[in-house]
């Protein structure tokens, strides 16, 4: 059986959309889960590298989201404070969401210039060995992507988010090209 995170990257981009969703009709629905599901895929495939990683991962369970939505206000109590005990089956989902991921997600789609050095980070990667695939909605929003995303991209609604794990993000990113020198002539 081939390592397979689409479990985990469906869960988590769907955590981000219902976190942070669009305000627009259909088209921008569909254009926020676009740039949602970019964003977790290429942080799901830096944290998770390798086939063994995935398997790991997959036999472990990624952790769930009750960190994330304690902090962004979607925790298990309803409005009422009830607790939603009698929508577990449909909240199953959210086992499968991975923090870290969630948190490298929300960083790349705050910052244009992390989401080009993680995708460029990815180049000679395991996951993209023989697979086209681009990323243009996360590394180039048109206007049209980021006036749907309003929310999703928006820096200070994920910062309590993109700070939770954003140090190891550059950690694993590696260090950042120098600027070039600059000569007095």
């Amino acid at each position: 059986m081939p390592a397979d995170l689409s479990p985990l990257i469906a869960a988590t981009a769907q955590w981000l959309t219902y976190a942070y969703p669009s305000s627009g009709g259909p088209l921008s629905c569909a254009l926020v889960e676009a740039q949602a599901r970019q964003a977790v895929t290429v942080a799901a495939w830096l944290r998770y590298p390798t086939p063994v990683d995935i398997e790991l991962v997959t036999m472990a369970g990624p952790g769930g989201s009750a960190r994330l939505d304690w902090l962004t206000g979607a925790d298990a109590a309803g409005p009422d404070g009830a607790d939603r005990a009698d929508s577990a089956d449909e909240d199953a989902w959210r086992t499968w969401v991975d923090e870290v991921v969630a948190s490298w997600a929300a960083s790349l789609l705050s910052s244009p210039e992390l989401a080009v050095a993680a995708v460029t980070a990815l180049a000679g990667s395991w996951h993209m060995d023989g697979v086209a695939v681009e990323f243009r909605r996360l590394t180039a929003p048109d206007e049209s992507d980021r006036r749907a995303a309003a929310l999703l991209r928006h820096p200070d609604l994920l910062a309590p988010i993109a700070e939770l794990h954003h140090l190891q993000l550059l950690d694993h990113l590696g260090p950042e090209p120098e600027p070039e020198a600059v000569t007095n002539c």
